[in-house]
């Protein structure tokens, strides 16, 4: 049994919601200079080096790569053979959000009531998703996710008749509905099976998932190799303004799912998809 205090989860917390903000993950630096040297409107890469440009100012200034510093979604991965101690869990992963957002001088951007609309002044709570697994570690990723994006997913209650073909369909309609609302280029994460909830949890959970990975299952790489290519045949391009890189990468993930239904999930994420991991 390993035991692990909750102040070391909020200060871990609280490090990585400034990191995730500040800062691309490696493998979204990649994607997204391969796209700036392989586009081919002029426009299109223009919006890309000015992308670029502002990437460079936040690393150097200490300035968020965005206005909008998100709603903290975090997915706790905690082996069954860790014990907390010193407070309850939650109380401390939103108390990391309050200090990483608040001490780092992040946009505070969540609402008490989605109704009554009164700002918390702290970022939280967060949306937290939590899973037990072997072992006595604890994985945690934090993905500020931005509205912008975010209110261009989409979830489908498709039939079994439908198909992968409806799939497809599905994920297309959803990104050419967004269009430039979701500040492309983008990444695209999407959740087939499952339930209503569970769909659009996989299409989240997707987004965390490196970009230079593509799924082990033979009819899902495919897939995700078939989007990528016709979302970006969809001319949408960099900041909406025309161009052939309107997505960096389509991921797929998929779960059991009941006889009769065929749910899926779109999730999208702008260029940055901001997150950041660490294992204690």
């Amino acid at each position: 049994m390993k035991t692990i205090d909750v102040k070391t989860i909020t200060e871990t917390i609280a490090q990585m919601c400034v990191e995730a903000n500040h800062y691309l993950t490696e493998d979204m630096k990649e994607v997204l200079d391969k796209a700036t040297e392989e586009e081919e409107s002029l426009i299109g890469k223009r919006v890309l080096g000015q992308l670029q440009e502002n990437l460079k100012i936040a690393g150097d200034d200490m300035i968020p790569i965005c206005q909008d510093t998100g709603m903290a979604v975090i997915f706790m991965e905690i082996g069954q053979e860790v014990h907390f101690e010193g407070g309850f869990l939650e109380d401390a992963i939103n108390e990391g959000v309050r200090r990483g957002y608040v001490d780092g001088f992040l946009r505070k951007s969540v609402v008490k009531d989605p109704i009554e609309r009164e700002n918390t002044k702290d970022n939280t709570p967060a949306v937290v998703h939590y899973s037990i697994v072997p072992g006595d570690r604890v994985k945690i990723t934090v993905a500020p996710k931005g509205f912008g994006s975010e209110n261009m997913s989409r979830v489908f209650m498709l039939k079994p008749a439908d198909g992968i073909e409806g799939v497809k369909a599905a994920v297309l309609t959803a990104v050419k509905d967004a269009g430039p609302n979701a500040c492309p280029p983008m990444v695209v994460g999407v959740g087939i099976g499952g339930t209503f909830e569970k769909c659009a949890f996989l299409a989240k959970k997707a987004l965390t998932r490196s970009v230079n990975v593509r799924s082990d299952i033979p009819y899902v790489r495919d897939m995700e190799e078939e989007l990528l290519e016709k979302i970006n045949k969809s001319g949408i391009g960099p900041g909406g303004l025309g161009g052939t890189k309107t997505a960096l990468a389509v991921n797929v993930e998929t779960y059991p799912t009941h006889i009769a239904g065929l749910p899926v999930a779109v999730n999208i994420c702008c260029h940055v998809n901001r997150h950041a991991v660490r294992v204690l």
